[in-house]
C-alpha cells in the first residue's frame, strides 16, 4: 500500500485533487498527435500587462420579505467584489490593484416590489451600506446565494474580457496581437466575449484525461506543459482549448499531481483550427505561472494560489468589510424599521 498526501490543507473544501473521471467529455488533439511534454518559452517583450482577476461573494443575511402588495419571498442581503491585479510580466514596475470595489444587492424573488435598502445609521467602521434590489427567477431557500454567485461570476467575466487584448481567431500572424493577457481564477464561465482570457483551474477535480495520458502529468518538469486539446463537456455546450502545466516538482510525500494546474481558453465549436494566439499563450504559460506561483511557507495552497491572487483575496476582504460588524448593522437596521410597526400594532 502506498499513501500520498493531497497537497492542500484539510480545511480546504474538496482539497486540490479529487480526480473525478468525466466520461462524457470529448477530447481532440489540435496541436500535435504526439502526447509528450512541451518545454516553456520566454515571455515575449510585446506582452506589456498581465491581469490576475478573481471574485468573492458573501451572503450577509438570509431574509424573508413581504412587499406592500402582500407578495412574499425568500431573500438575502449579499455583497460581492470582482477585482484585478495589474502587473508587468517582466518585473519592471510595481503591481497595482484595480476595480476592487464591493457591490451590495438585496436578492429577492420574482414579481416583488422591492426598494433600495439603505441601512442606517451610517457607521464609521462599515461606511454606507446600500443594497440594490436584484430579482432571481425561482423562489427557493438557496436562490439568494445562487443569484449572488451568478452576479459575481458575471462581473468577473466582464472585468476579465474588458482588460484583455482581443483574440484574433482568424489571423495567421499574432506577433502584434497579444499585449495584455488576463488570468482568471477558476474555470471560464459564460460565453466568449473576445478577450485573451485564460482560466486557471487550480483544483484538479474533473479528470478529463484517460489513464493512458495521465502519466505525463506526473512526469513533466516545472514550466512544461501538455499539448493543447479541444475539449467539449456539458452536453457539448462549452468548447474550450485546454492544457496542463506543472508549476513545481511534487514532494515525495505528496500526490505526484501536486503542483499541476489546468488552463483553459475559449474555443470555437470546430476542432480543426488552433488560433496562433492560443498556442502563443500556452507556450508562455509555464514561464509566467512559475514566476507567479506561491510557496508553501507563505500560502497553504501553493503554488496554484498565485501570489497576486492571494494579495487580491486580502484586498477583496477589506473591500467587503468586517462580516460581524455588517451583521450587527443589519440587525440594528431591521429592529429600527420594525419598531414603529410593532408599536402601531400594539
Amino acid at each position: 500500500m502506498r499513501i500520498r498526501l493531497d497537497p492542500w490543507p484539510v480545511d480546504t473544501q474538496g482539497g486540490q485533487l479529487s480526480l473525478t473521471p468525466v466520461n462524457t467529455a470529448e477530447l481532440i488533439d489540435v496541436e500535435t498527435p504526439r502526447w509528450a511534454a512541451i518545454a516553456p518559452r520566454e515571455l515575449p517583450r510585446r506582452l506589456e500587462r498581465v491581469y490576475v482577476v478573481d471574485g468573492k461573494p458573501r451572503m450577509e443575511a438570509r431574509l424573508l420579505i413581504e412587499d406592500d402588495a402582500g407578495a412574499s419571498s425568500f431573500a438575502g442581503y449579499g455583497a460581492f467584489v470582482a477585482g484585478a491585479v495589474n502587473l508587468c510580466p517582466h518585473g519592471t514596475r510595481p503591481a497595482l490593484l484595480e476595480s476592487v470595489k464591493a457591490m451590495r444587492v438585496l436578492a429577492h424573488g420574482p414579481d416583488m416590489q422591492v426598494d433600495l435598502a439603505r441601512l442606517s445609521p451610517r457607521s464609521p467602521h462599515t461606511g454606507r451600506l446600500e443594497y440594490a434590489p436584484s430579482a432571481f427567477k425561482l423562489d427557493h431557500p438557496t436562490a439568494p446565494a445562487a443569484h449572488l454567485q451568478s452576479l459575481m461570476l458575471r462581473a468577473e467575466q466582464e472585468l476579465s474580457h474588458g482588460l484583455a487584448s482581443a483574440v484574433p481567431l482568424d489571423e495567421d500572424d499574432d506577433r502584434e496581437a497579444l499585449r495584455t493577457l488576463t488570468l482568471q481564477d477558476g474555470t471560464l464561465r459564460g460565453q466568449n466575449m473576445g478577450g485573451a482570457v485564460v482560466g486557471c483551474v487550480k483544483t484538479i477535480g474533473a479528470m478529463y484525461l484517460g489513464p493512458d495520458r495521465m502519466g505525463l502529468l506526473s512526469e513533466m518538469r516545472p514550466g512544461e506543459r501538455t499539448p493543447i486539446l479541444h475539449l467539449k463537456y456539458g452536453n457539448n455546450q462549452f468548447p474550450r482549448f485546454t492544457w496542463y502545466v506543472r508549476l513545481c516538482d511534487a514532494p515525495l510525500h505528496q500526490h505526484p499531481l501536486a503542483g499541476v494546474m489546468r488552463l483553459e481558453m475559449y474555443a470555437p465549436d470546430e476542432s480543426d483550427f488552433l488560433p496562433p494566439i492560443v498556442r502563443t499563450v500556452a507556450n508562455l504559460s509555464g514561464t509566467l505561472l512559475c514566476r507567479l506561483g506561491s510557496v508553501p511557507h507563505k500560502d497553504a495552497r501553493a503554488p496554484q494560489n498565485l501570489i497576486p491572487t492571494a494579495a487580491l483575496e486580502q484586498a477583496m476582504g477589506r473591500a467587503l468589510g468586517d462580516a460581524r460588524l455588517v451583521e450587527r448593522r443589519i440587525r440594528a437596521h431591521i429592529r429600527a424599521e420594525l419598531g414603529p410597526l410593532v408599536a402601531g400594532v400594539a
